[in-house]
């Protein structure tokens, strides 16, 4: 049996007025039109559903059966075409965000409150990590768009769009004798200090690594381990040096930072999505949100420190 939305709204129509052309008004159809809609479902159902007597519109038993059901589907459908409505308006539905925990309270948090304000509606789910760990929950459907540091533009199925370079810089504790008596200095003059490493996953890891080698240098670690803010601490308290965001190592206590000479170290922050999948509506009111928020940090010279956009 295949009975149609338009069939139901009908019978429901003259079930309720119990009057063709009056019901054929309120659906704003001709009452031929009506007519056949009816008739379509009693063939349908393969009984009528309507009887005429004296003039009087009445229902027979099936007829009488079907009208809590036609209600009760009828109401569903509306319900559904409303909430695909608000989707589509982006008055509702779901975003599944991932970033890396250094981006969340400077870029995400505000990021979000100006997001909220103008889709109250939509839930937003937040995962934090590495980019290597953000890339793979992406690319297996788990998010819809994620904030990644470094290249990852050979990740399969992935589309990448830079959005801003992050200086690096050498981070060592306050109360320590300076690193250089410069105004920057060369990595090769840090070969032989000890390093306070991040974790294993954590692209700042793989990025000092990478950065001191292309030095010339393979960096000897002290400490091995712990997240951006941990190294911090670490390095405050002189158990080594570290390859650190100018904006992290210009905002944690106990630590001077020494730019590093031309043609320096930096780190690209960007925006991922999978190639093959389009955006959701949410997601794309978030991108648009994105855009116009850096815009304005641009515009009114509110990046951080060591922040350029690309």
């Amino acid at each position: 049996m295949k009975v149609r939305p338009q069939q139901l709204q009908a019978f429901l129509a003259v079930a309720e007025t119990r009057h063709f052309t009056q019901a054929a008004e309120n659906l704003g159809v001709t009452q031929p039109s009506l007519s056949k809609r009816i008739g379509s479902l009693e063939s349908e159902l393969g009984a009528a559903v309507l009887t005429r007597s004296r003039g009087r519109i009445e229902l027979t038993d099936v007829g009488h059966t079907l009208l809590g059901h036609a209600r009760r589907i009828t109401a569903a459908h509306e319900a559904a075409r409303a909430d695909i409505d608000d989707v589509l308006a982006v008055r509702a539905g779901r975003l599944r965000l991932g970033a890396t925990p250094s981006l969340c309270s400077w870029l995400i948090a505000p990021l979000l409150v100006r997001y909220r304000e103008t889709h109250p509606g939509v839930t937003v789910a937040l995962t934090e990590g590495g980019s290597v760990q953000l890339t793979e929950r992406l690319a297996a459907g788990d998010l819809d768009l994620a904030f990644t540091i470094g290249d990852v533009a050979a990740e399969t199925g992935l589309a990448v769009r830079p959005l801003l370079a992050e200086a690096l810089v050498v981070a060592s504790a306050a109360d320590l004798p300076p690193l250089t008596d410069r105004d920057h200095l060369h990595l090769a003059q840090v070969r032989e200090q000890p390093f306070v490493l991040p974790a294993h996953g954590y692209d700042l890891r793989h990025l000092t690594i990478a950065t001191c080698e292309a030095a010339g240098f393979t960096p000897a670690s002290a400490v091995d381990g712990g997240a951006t803010d941990a190294v911090a601490s670490l390095v405050a308290a002189g158990l080594g040096i570290a390859l650190l965001p100018a904006m992290i190592a210009a905002d944690a206590p106990g630590l001077r930072a020494a730019p590093i000479a031309p043609p320096g170290a930096s780190r690209t922050i960007a925006l991922a999505a999978r190639a093959d999948t389009p955006l959701t509506r949410a997601a794309d009111a978030f991108a648009a949100s994105l855009e116009a928020h850096l815009t304005d940090l641009h515009a009114w010279g509110r990046l951080p420190e060591g922040m350029r956009a690309l």
